[in-house]
């Protein structure tokens, strides 16, 4: 059957420059995605300081926004596999970077609490939109593209905290990161509006290149063994990773009595380890994804006990915080990611991104609460040992059963198709 103009145009290749310059813009916008989201972490004491929460009502703000990531997940997915990616893409952008906005307006928990569902909402939706496109347009190098994502992620991560703590600091308010970032979003939104080609965003090379016998072991719908499997692994990593992120920075200030530069340098440094998703990316398209993700969460396992029952000094966490956050943010979301993405049919690209957005994410909404009443409970290394090391070894059960001739590209497939 050929193809329609419209169909045939998307799948001819761009010229370097237009797609470099799309690219780059999208890998900003989540760049931008994870400065607005980052920078409430450091900022938290203060935060809390200005409306007097709990740690409690702290912890909830921190990682609650991602309650709205999670809700808009399988929606979104369902969005991006029948509507312009690109439409979605930019629609997300706006709307959470009105809620970066109107989150220092806010009066008190619960408008706060909206401002950041809100944001949620609007990052949960680009999430999905990001990694159906980029899983399209890169079908041979999904690990790798999503690692490229993963870097620009981990950028974001890095100069959040340092470029949000300075400008509060600066200013005497805590309020001007979110008003900066915010305008900031609006403003990458209106550019990939103009500037990104739709062959980019609405791709279907993968559809064009994949036969019927390279996808004769894929089962038929999105949610099949491999990815229910991968679900759990997510939801493992999210009450993990953002237990970690949501309520670390409140450890070093409180107990350790890190300075606000201290703390904005460890945290910032899980933006570092964020940025080895390009070389665990790497390794996903080359080994079998099953063995890199029981390595990775073992990896998480030992290197979070190793950072919480070492010396309680600076030097010490920024090289276990970066160590941690290179398992889960480097290489955990990356092949978690793009594992559940190669384990559907490509025309099923946009739920399976959609399925593990919701997953990662309504876990992540609730890690800071159960963070949180973990520490009230049993201090903060028995909290720690529970949420981020015991957890993760748990979820290599589920892990060891995954299916890799079910997986698209995994090395037994390449061997069989040879």
């Amino acid at each position: 059957m050929s193809s329609t103009p419209d169909t045939a145009a998307l799948r001819r290749p761009l010229p370097r420059t237009v797609a470099t310059r799309g690219l780059i813009l999208m890998a900003v916008s989540f760049l931008i995605n994870a400065m607005d989201r980052q920078v409430f972490y450091p900022l938290l004491p203060e935060i809390s300081g200005t409306y007097h929460f709990s740690l409690s009502q702290g912890g909830l703000l921190a990682t609650g926004f991602t309650l709205g990531v999670a809700v808009a997940g399988l929606p979104a997915g369902h969005l991006v596999d029948r509507l312009p990616r690109k439409t979605v893409l930019v629609v997300s952008i706006l709307i959470y970077s009105l809620g970066t906005i109107l989150t220092p307006l806010a009066s008190g928990f619960a408008d706060l609490a909206v401002y950041r569902l809100l944001s949620g909402l609007g990052e949960g939706m680009q999430a999905a939109a990001l990694y159906a496109a980029f899983g399209a347009y890169f079908h041979q190098r999904r690990s790798l593209a999503f690692g490229v994502l993963g870097v620009a992620f981990g950028v974001g991560v890095l100069i959040g905290p340092i470029i949000g703590t300075g400008l509060a600091q600066a200013l005497a308010t805590w309020r001007a990161p979110f008003y900066l970032f915010g305008a900031l979003g609006v403003l990458v939104a209106l550019l990939i509006l103009a500037t990104v080609h739709k062959g980019l965003t609405e791709s279907s090379a993968a559809m064009g290149t994949a036969t019927p016998a390279d996808l004769s072991p894929m089962p038929a719908g999105p949610y099949n063994r491999n990815t229910m499997l991968l679900a759990l692994a997510a939801i493992g990593g999210g009450l993990a990773f953002y237990g970690f992120l949501g309520l670390y920075p409140t450890y070093l200030r409180t107990v350790l009595h890190f300075t606000a530069g201290q703390t904005a340098v460890a945290t910032s440094l899980v933006g570092a380890g964020a940025a080895l998703s390009l070389p665990t990316g790497w390794l996903g398209d080359r080994i079998d994804p099953r063995k890199l993700l029981l390595v990775t969460y073992a990896g998480v396992a030992v290197s979070a006990y190793i950072l919480f029952n070492g010396p309680d000094t600076p030097a010490w966490h920024y090289v276990f915080s970066f160590v941690l956050a290179g398992f889960l943010a480097g290489s955990m979301f990356t092949n978690v990611n793009s594992t559940m993405n190669r384990s559907v049919r490509p025309a099923q690209s946009g739920r399976a991104a959609g399925l593990f957005v919701a997953t990662y994410y309504a876990a992540a909404a609730v890690s800071g609460l159960i963070f949180a009443q973990l520490v009230a409970a049993i201090g903060w290394h028995g909290a720690a040992l529970w949420q981020l090391t015991v957890l993760p070894a748990v979820m290599v059960v589920p892990l060891w059963f995954l299916d890799s001739r079910r997986i698209l590209g995994a090395p037994h497939n390449r061997r069989e198709s040879a």
